[in-house]
């Protein structure tokens, strides 16, 4: 039995979202048009590619007996919302998403920017951002844990 009185208590809560119809591409500028093909594939296509990604976010803390939340879901999704969703819903993320900014957009580079967006936001509200999840794809997923 813990302290508070809550035995094997819940130490993390997620909440999931869908991006709509990003394009990007997948390419190193650094790099010629034949370089990038034989890397990326596909993925370099010179008029984008697009996806719906899938983004999950897991936050960390305590469980307040008040309210019996880790985090409240209407303050997380309202920052997931402002913060990145806005940003990213349809826009061309090699163009128009300031974290990604002169970085591939790869599906690990863009968790990494997800959560770097998050983290400041949640560590103010008491609470650790634990891990962004980012599915490109059905099958395809990276996990980022800071």
């Amino acid at each position: 039995q813990a302290e508070d009185g809550i035995r094997d208590q819940p130490r993390s809560r997620g909440l999931g979202d869908v991006y709509k119809r990003q394009a990007h591409r997948l390419f190193n500028p650094s790099w010629s048009d034949d370089k990038n093909e034989s890397i990326f594939g596909k993925c370099s296509n010179k008029n984008w590619h697009g996806h719906n990604y899938e983004v999950f976010v897991t936050v960390k803390g305590t469980v307040d007996v008040e309210t019996g939340y880790v985090i409240d879901m209407k303050v997380l999704s309202d920052l997931i919302k402002s913060k990145i969703t806005d940003k990213m819903d349809h826009k061309n993320l090699n163009l128009e998403v300031d974290f990604l900014n002169g970085v591939i957009t790869s599906a690990e580079n863009i968790v990494i920017g997800i959560y770097n967006e998050l983290y400041d936001d949640i560590k103010k509200l008491g609470k650790q951002l634990h891990c962004v999840r980012l599915h490109e794809t059905e099958n395809n997923y990276v996990e980022y844990y800071g």
